[in-house]
């Protein structure tokens, strides 16, 4: 695979000489936090700022996953690469990837990511944390935005895997909210209709103990484009709770 370098970012990649897989794989920079090993391999993530603008570098070795399509395994960032560019094709509001390449050198594979930060957007995560402060209008902002990313996503036929408040970032666009989503690695085709469909919400519920039934309604409403006193949300809202219940009791 050729290197990829997204027209957006190549002029200033260019000025700061960071437009070539040995460049940004040579720059020093310190870890955001400790890196992931595995089986001899490892993977960590580096914050670059370059005239303003923020970007995420996630550099590994040898850390790789392994699925039928590929037995011997592939980097875990070609994996995410692949995914963002699915969501883009799709449409589906996601992080965006600025460089991406793979390399073998002494026997090693490496791989490397380049992504725009989010600055500006907050996670679920710390919206959660400070939920009992924001208005009741907020709330169903949130809630709205979250619903109609997982329609979305679903809609045209892809399952996020890891649907978590910490991968899905807000931003306040006046009443309203935008909502994308990051951590794309686990993405994968949406193959068993509802079924997979609740098996991606119900985390995100069971992470959102903040919200209460009258705003997970509110959530499936939107979700479902149906009133939230309706017969598919109460319905969809009975599945959601029963597989609530089983996992929290494992």
């Amino acid at each position: 695979m050729s290197d990829f370098l997204a027209a957006e970012d190549r002029a200033l990649l260019e000025r700061n000489g960071l437009a070539t897989f040995d460049a940004l794989w040579a720059r020093q920079l310190d870890a955001v936090d400790e890196p992931n090993t595995s089986d001899g391999g490892w993977s960590s993530v580096f914050r670059l700022e370059l005239e303003g603008q923020g970007y995420y570098l996630k550099r590994q070795s040898n850390y790789l996953t392994r699925t039928l399509h590929k037995p011997f395994g592939e980097p875990t960032f070609a994996r995410e690469f692949r995914n963002i560019s699915r969501y883009q094709t799709l449409g589906i509001p996601a992080l965006q990837a600025a460089f991406f390449g793979e390399r073998k050198v002494n026997g090693e594979r490496h791989a490397m990511l380049l992504t725009r930060a989010l600055d500006g957007w907050n996670d679920l995560d710390s919206l959660l944390e400070q939920w009992s402060q924001l208005t009741d209008a907020q709330h169903r902002a949130i809630l709205l935005a979250c619903g109609q990313l997982a329609r979305h996503l679903h809609s045209v036929g892809q399952v996020h895997g890891c649907f978590y408040p910490k991968h899905i970032f807000l931003q306040a666009a006046g009443d309203a909210y935008a909502a994308q989503l990051i951590d794309l690695e686990k993405t994968r085709p949406l193959l068993f209709g509802r079924r997979d469909r609740v098996k991606d919400l119900e985390p995100l519920l069971r992470r959102a103990p903040q919200w209460s039934d009258a705003q997970v309604r509110q959530l499936l409403a939107a979700y479902l484009q149906q009133p939230e006193d309706s017969a598919p949300v109460a319905a969809w809202f009975q599945r959601l709770t029963a597989r609530r219940s089983h996992k929290e009791n494992r």
